[in-house]
């Protein structure tokens, strides 16, 4: 992760039913000179109480609280006082039902017991805050001229889907945006390939959440999955998503393997393999995150001959992968994230 400018310590305000974990996380973050504890709070209610008085510049949420649970305090919550939130979870319907509420972004609870388990969660939380505190909250997914205009539609022939494919990267901010993207798409779309910067299990039950709310189906990559026309494919965490194509074909290749750019599965792996694959029969659409992954990958399919769209920096909640993939030459438009949607089928429509 870059470094971000020191300027004031970031106030964190702990929320945790847990006076035992309460306690761990504030000796975890104690460590760290950029971050000061301002405050705990037992409950949903105490909480809303502290963030009014002390206007943290980050909360750290535990999801499973008594009297009101984190996801409807976060509903509570944004609309009368957006900040940013880390979700501290070990549940994956409740991350992603938190995220969808207004979190930035979750760490899971450490699965691993011991002084080992909880260091390297604190290294991870850390980590998660100190983005955090860059996001922007309560932002607008589209502009005003683009609110509420319906796709156009898609008229692009059966042939030419099949020599077509979409490939779109993120990260901090992703799921949401990713989901303002994808959910209109018609079930005539061609393949869509995605990275979204998540853990195992989670991005099944994540690519299970988009499959009930999209019109194309969405499913985690399984290593030979074929790449069609309606069809959605999220890579699996801890398992980098590749293209490739044979005789019948495009299709994935799903396989372990170190860390590219700081992450696994990486958004540049991808889109390197669609540059190579796909060359100027793909859109690649690179989202919201903290970093540069996908950046270096997506100059390399605009260079292949592939259109290039990265997420503006008003939509961002965290202007990072675009930025650097902008400052590059990497993208050809940038657009907020509520016209992205519309500029797939524009392209597809164009497409001769």
């Amino acid at each position: 992760m870059p470094a971000l400018p020191i300027t004031r310590k970031i106030r964190l305000l702990i929320v945790d039913d847990s006076i035992f974990f309460r306690q761990a996380l504030e000796k975890g973050f104690s460590g760290d000179p950029r971050i000061e504890v301002v405050g705990t709070a037992v409950d949903a209610m105490d909480a809303m109480e502290k963030i009014k008085a002390i206007r943290p510049d980050v909360v750290t949420l535990d999801v499973e609280m008594p009297k009101l649970n984190g996801i409807d305090f976060l509903k509570k919550l944004m609309p009368v006082h957006p900040v940013p939130v880390v979700v501290v979870s070990s549940a994956p319907i409740r991350v992603l039902d938190a995220l969808g509420a207004g979190a930035v972004d979750f760490v899971r609870k450490p699965e691993i017991k011991g002084p080992d388990g909880m260091k390297s969660f604190m290294s991870e939380l850390i980590v998660k805050v100190k983005i955090a505190s860059t996001a922007h909250v309560g932002k607008k997914l589209s502009s005003p001229s683009s609110a509420f205009v319906p796709l156009q539609p898609l008229t692009l022939s059966g042939l030419a889907q099949k020599d077509i494919v979409i490939a779109i990267g993120a990260s901090t901010g992703g799921t949401e945006a990713i989901l303002e993207v994808v959910k209109d798409l018609p079930a005539t779309t061609p393949g869509i390939v995605i990275v979204q910067h998540m853990p195992p299990v989670f991005t099944n039950m994540y690519a299970q959440r988009l499959d009930r709310i999209c019109k194309m189906s969405v499913k985690e990559a399984v290593h030979g999955d074929r790449v069609e026309t309606g069809k959605i494919i999220i890579g699996a965490g801890e398992f980098h998503l590749r293209l490739a194509r044979d005789a019948k074909g495009y299709y994935v290749r799903s396989e372990r393997g170190a860390k590219v750019s700081g992450h696994c599965p990486s958004v540049d792996v991808l889109f390197d393999s669609v540059a190579t694959v796909a060359k100027q029969n793909a859109m690649g659409i690179e989202l919201t995150g903290m970093g540069a992954d996908g950046a270096n990958g997506l100059l390399k399919m605009r260079q292949a001959g592939a259109y290039t769209v990265g997420q503006d920096k008003e939509s961002c909640v965290v202007y990072g992968m675009p930025m650097v993939a902008f400052n590059i030459g990497a993208v050809q438009k940038q657009l907020p994230l509520g016209e992205i949607g519309g500029e797939i089928i524009r392209y597809l429509n164009t497409r001769r």
